[in-house]
């Protein structure tokens, strides 16, 4: 019977002494990459909110380290037409879109616009069902919501 208490004891520690090493490693390894959305709509903060997303990539230590989307509806999308985006802002746009920036443009809005993603700066993806339901999708798979 003393034999079974220490054999038993002995299979505790062993456990033990793995969760522990499993939990260090863990500890160890890389932390998942942050995921955050920025909502734009207001045509006059096209280029604070480019310089939040830009300030936000240099603060993390580059586009490896976090995961951004910005969803644009409304008014703000003229600002992203080729017709009306300035050489600079199609540059950063452009940069943006290398690094991984992920670029959604309200379906409604640009039916509402009568522009198609031909129309948009390069990179955009169109969401079908709408902005705000873009926004509220991306939340639910762990996106933090910014709106500048």
């Amino acid at each position: 019977m003393h034999r079974r208490n220490i054999l038993t004891a002995a299979l505790a520690g062993a456990g033990g002494l793995i969760a522990a090493v499993t939990s260090a490693r863990r500890a160890q390894a890389a932390p998942d990459k942050s995921k955050v959305v920025y909502h734009l709509s207001d045509l006059d903060k096209v280029a604070f909110v480019l310089g939040n997303i830009n300030n936000h990539y240099k603060g993390v230590g580059g586009p490896d380290k976090v995961t951004i989307a910005l969803v644009v509806h409304g008014p703000a999308l003229k600002a992203f037409q080729k017709s009306a985006a300035s050489p600079d802002l199609a540059r950063h746009v452009g940069d943006f879109a290398k690094n991984g920036l992920q670029l959604n443009a309200c379906g409604n809005t640009m039916r509402a616009q009568k522009v198609t993603l031909a129309d948009l700066l390069p990179g955009f993806v169109k969401a079908d069902q709408g902005g705000v339901v873009r926004l509220a999708e991306l939340q639910a798979q762990g996106y933090i919501y910014l709106r500048p």
